[in-house]
């Protein structure tokens, strides 16, 4: 079974969504990269059981990302900061270039750290 590591990321969107048994089994699977042999024997059920259980899963957070698309929208800001940070980096270096001015180096900075900021909430 190949491993989606997207469902990590909707895991940590959509986790409290699932029954204790499918967070448990998405944890040992996706962040602590145990197999399913493994989790079945840590667990007391089949490998069956297991995989199962990781499909139902999956299965729930895709619907719910499908539903509310938080990761996607998260995407979408994380990329969009990513911009204005680096359009603020290309008007501190025009500032320095032509005719430097402190009150818009003082703005640029102050740009990119609401921007960096914000993209760590």
């Amino acid at each position: 079974m190949a491993k989606d590591m997207n469902i990590s990321l909707l895991f940590d969107f959509y986790g409290d969504m699932l029954t204790e048994k499918q967070r448990d089994v998405i944890e040992f699977y996706y962040n602590d990269d145990l197999s399913l042999a493994e989790i079945a024997e840590n667990e007391g059920i089949t490998r069956q059981g297991v995989r199962d259980s990781i499909k139902r899963a999956e299965s729930i957070l895709m619907d719910m990302e499908e539903r509310l698309g938080l990761a996607q929208r998260f995407h979408g800001m994380r990329n969009c900061f990513e911009s204005i940070c680096a359009a603020a980096g290309e008007i501190r270096n025009l500032n320095k270039r032509h005719s430097y001015s402190r009150d818009i180096e003082l703005q640029v900075e102050k740009i990119i750290e609401l921007s960096r900021d914000l993209s760590e909430l």
